[in-house]
C-alpha cells in the first residue's frame, strides 16, 4: 500500500511541475532519508526512502519558494534562508492539502517519526480547522479561507500548487 501511495505522490508532482528524479544518494547528501532537493528537483533514492511520505513534504519546501528561486533551491540551504520559519510552516500546510487532495491519510506525511513527535497534533488541528502556515499561502494567493462552512474552494483546497 506504501509504494502505491508513493507513485501517486509521484505522479502529483510531476503533474504540477515539481521534477522528480531516482538516483543513488550518499546518505549523508539528504536531510530526510533517501531524498535530496538539488536545483528545484526532488532526487529519490529508494533503496534509503525510510518514510514514503517525507516526498510530500520535501516537494512542498520546492512549491512555496518564489518560482525565481525555485531551480536553485538546494536541501542543504533550506534551513538558513531567510523566510525558512514561514517556509516551514507553508510547507506543513502544503503537505496537509496535498494529503486531502490526493484522498491519502495524512499520517502518510505526518508519521510517528517526524515533526519531532508532533504529527499527530498537526493532524488533530488541521482537521479541527486550527491551521498555521495557511495564511502566508493565502497573502501568496496559493488558497483562501472563508467562514462560510459549506465553500469548499477554501483551504485545504488550493487555488495553485506553486507560488508565483
Amino acid at each position: 500500500m506504501e509504494n502505491i501511495l508513493f507513485e501517486k505522490a509521484v505522479r502529483f508532482l510531476n503533474e504540477i511541475g515539481i521534477e522528480t528524479l531516482y538516483k543513488d544518494l550518499k546518505e549523508e547528501a539528504c536531510f530526510l532519508p533517501g531524498f535530496l532537493i538539488a536545483d528545484g528537483k526532488i532526487i529519490i533514492d529508494k533503496t534509503k526512502v525510510k518514510y514514503s511520505g517525507d516526498l510530500l513534504h520535501e516537494a512542498a519546501h520546492i512549491a512555496v519558494v518564489s518560482s525565481a528561486e525555485r531551480g536553485l533551491l538546494q536541501g542543504k540551504n533550506i534551513g538558513q534562508r531567510k523566510d525558512a520559519v514561514s517556509e516551514e510552516m507553508m510547507s506543513i500546510a502544503w503537505s496537509y492539502a496535498a494529503c486531502i487532495h490526493l484522498k491519502i491519510d495524512p499520517h502518510f506525511v505526518f508519521h510517528e517519526q517526524g515533526y519531532k513527535g508532533g504529527g499527530e497534533s498537526i493532524i488533530d488541528n488541521f482537521a479541527k480547522g486550527n491551521y498555521f502556515g495557511v495564511p502566508v499561502l493565502q497573502w501568496l494567493g496559493m488558497t483562501t479561507t472563508s467562514k462560510n462552512p459549506v465553500d469548499t474552494n477554501t483551504y485545504p483546497f488550493m487555488i495553485k500548487w506553486l507560488r508565483d
